[in-house]
């Protein structure tokens, strides 16, 4: 037990040896030019060179092999290889312990962007670790251990309480909790029961269930979410690319001056050649680009990376740049506003009439139904309380309509007003609840409308949240909604939206969209089904819900994962610090290289300044970049 304890504390350690070998690196540089500095009184010349050469080597290998990597495939000079030329120039004029300190911050500086790196591969990492590899494959009513690779859509699989779920899939047997908290970052378990819908990656706590495949395992939501975040990553954003593009030609710049400064001020100013030449690798050290270099990338990881953990998946850090100068967002209505499910908010009968048998009889006629309005009447009764003494109803659907039944010789119905007929009774009730967007259902006994449900598209309780904060970002919101004037001007008087186009088409969405972009140029669009895919894609920002379509999912550049629509002021919030960020390292990396410039011209900085001056902003703007993980 102890040499499996000690084995696996040895290999942790070999693990976080590895993790953070430039850190350990740059930190052995360091003291090994401290011990140098320090014992220079008491070595010999060839042993004080021999012991920066072991500092240089210590602290630039990573350095230089990405310089001389970078250099070799892409065939453009870059940052690190003025480093090293700078380093090998400081060295060659004598200043080896200056050298090997530019070594030294730079090494600490790389160090530093590689935390930021593996900071974001973390996330993935720990996403990866809660896939579980193997299923337990129900086959032939016998279980048997296979790779989930090997799964295919209607297998049946099995999962205990307390399992991870390995693929996406439905319920066929059984009930459970299912702790989503991997996929939507809520950490209040989801009750399921048979027929819903379940995630890979999610637990299932309490209670053991049979569940059908519905996804191949590497189209799972799991899988998407991890695509995305790496596809984020990747992608860079617009200044991230002007930088970029800057560099190399910024770098030629740099050593065609450094040249020239080694011999014009001495065959001008008469200074001495050795002043020339020294100057000239000031020159090389301080005008060389790492801080600019890093100005970017750090600050777009980290934002990345905490949006990430909030629940807002950004697939590139253009999106990133580009969410915080959004002036208007287009909202869908239906599943992303809404629950997008009705539910009864009124219910209404008639005085002669017993509420208790009215619900009895509702229930009975609706509960055999898979309509949505069904469902809500049918929940709203057992919400009541309501139970349907064992009734066995003969049941007819009119298409369209309603439903149908006789009891004991009287007939009921249940259904639209123009199919039920009007009642007197029920008129102000029905015009009222009708100019709130409400969907009317009569019930009517013989020939007498004895009760009415009313029901609607309920709005999410975060929606209303989520506008009034936009609107105190000052951003003008809008809805699109293929439904009618009254229920389109209800659902948006209650969000609190500012304007509303009804009668909308998925097509009529586009039109509207790219009218928008005309009038307030940067627009987004917040959908969740098929419908908003090409309305999506037209946005300039166009944001899913999380428990959206594969189609929205795949066309939007940002997913709400908690389906939360107050995340999305978080993201705009969390890209214009990040934007500001940047801009602040861009002006404080281009100063610092202006006055560090300047001083040696005028030749009042000597070069352990200049190292200092140049290396230490290039730590500051990425320590600068670093505060958005917070």
């Amino acid at each position: 037990m102890s040499e499996n304890t000690s084995s696996q504390r040895n290999s942790i350690f070999i693990k976080k040896v590895v993790e953070h070998r430039e850190l350990i690196a740059a930190l052995l540089s360091g003291l090994l030019i401290l011990i140098t500095w320090s014992l220079a009184d008491y070595l010999s010349e060839t042993l004080w060179i021999i012991l920066h050469l072991i500092a240089f080597v210590i602290g630039g290998y990573a350095k230089a092999k990405e310089g001389i990597t970078e250099t070799i495939r892409n065939k453009e000079l870059n940052v690190e290889m003025l480093m090293i030329f700078a380093a090998i120039g400081s060295a060659a004029i004598g200043y080896w312990t200056e050298g090997a300190v530019l070594i030294f911050i730079f090494a600490l500086s790389g160090a530093l962007e590689t935390y930021t790196m593996n900071k974001s591969n973390k996330e993935i990492s720990s996403l990866m670790k809660l896939q579980p590899e193997e299923a337990l494959l129900i086959n032939n009513d016998k279980r048997e251990i296979v790779p989930v690779s090997s799964l295919e859509i209607n297998d049946i699989i099995y999962v205990r309480a307390g399992e991870r779920i390995p693929a996406d899939g439905e319920i066929v047997q059984g009930t459970t909790s299912i702790d989503e908290s991997a996929i939507t970052g809520e950490s209040i378990p989801v009750r399921k029961e048979i027929s819903n819908e379940v995630f890979a990656g999610t637990v299932a706590l309490d209670g053991s269930i049979s569940i059908k495949i519905t996804k191949p395992a590497n189209q799972t939501l799991f899988q998407q979410i991890i695509q995305m975040i790496q596809s984020a990553k990747e992608e860079k954003s617009p200044a991230q690319l002007f930088i970029e593009r800057f560099e190399d030609a910024y770098v030629k710049i740099v050593l065609v001056v450094v040249v020239l400064m080694m011999f014009i001020p001495y065959l001008i100013f008469s200074w001495s050649l050795q002043e020339s030449i020294y100057r000239a690798m000031i020159l090389l050290v301080v005008a060389s680009p790492c801080a600019l270099v890093a100005s970017i990338m750090p600050a777009t990881l980290s934002a990345i990376s905490k949006s990430a953990r909030s629940g807002i998946l950004f697939k590139g850090g253009v999106h990133v740049e580009n969410i915080g100068h959004i002036q208007a967002i287009a909202f869908d209505k239906t599943g992303t506003l809404t629950k997008g499910k009705p539910e009864v908010t009124d219910f209404h009968v008639h005085p002669d009439y017993q509420k208790e048998q009215v619900l009895q009889m509702s229930m009975a006629m609706e509960q055999e139904s898979t309509h949505p309005l069904a469902q809500a009447i049918v929940n709203y009764c057992t919400n009541e309380g309501t139970a349907t003494d064992d009734l066995d109803l003969q049941v007819s659907t009119i298409a369209g309509n309603g439903i149908t039944t006789t009891v004991n010789g009287e007939t009921w119905k249940m259904g639209k007003p123009d199919y039920i007929g009007e009642e007197q009774y029920f008129e102000e009730t029905k015009r009222l609840l009708a100019s709130e967007g409400k969907t009317i259902v009569y019930i009517k006994k013989a020939d007498h409308v004895i009760a009415l449900f009313a029901l609607k598209d309920t709005v999410r309780k975060d929606s209303i949240e989520a506008i009034q904060l936009l609107k105190k970002e000052g951003i003008h919101t809008i809805m699109l909604t293929g439904d009618h004037e009254l229920t389109a001007k209800a659902i948006a008087d209650e969000a609190g939206i500012e304007h509303y186009i009804a009668n909308c088409l998925p097509n009529e969405k586009v039109v509207h969209i790219k009218k928008l972009k005309e009038a307030y140029e940067h627009v987004s669009m917040v959908g969740d089904g098929i419908n908003d895919g090409p309305a999506l894609a037209t946005a300039n920002i166009g944001i899913a819900m999380g428990e959206g379509t594969d189609v929205a999912l795949e066309t939007a550049d940002v997913v709400l994962m908690k389906n939360d629509l107050t995340k999305i002021t978080n993201a705009i919030q969390t890209s214009k610090k990040m934007n500001r960020i940047v801009k602040q390292n861009i002006f404080f990396s281009l100063g610092v290289i202006a006055v560090l410039i300047a001083s040696n011209f005028l030749q009042i900085l000597d070069l352990p300044l200049g190292v200092i001056g140049h290396e230490g902003s290039t730590i500051l703007v990425i320590l600068n970049g670093l505060r958005l993980l917070k």
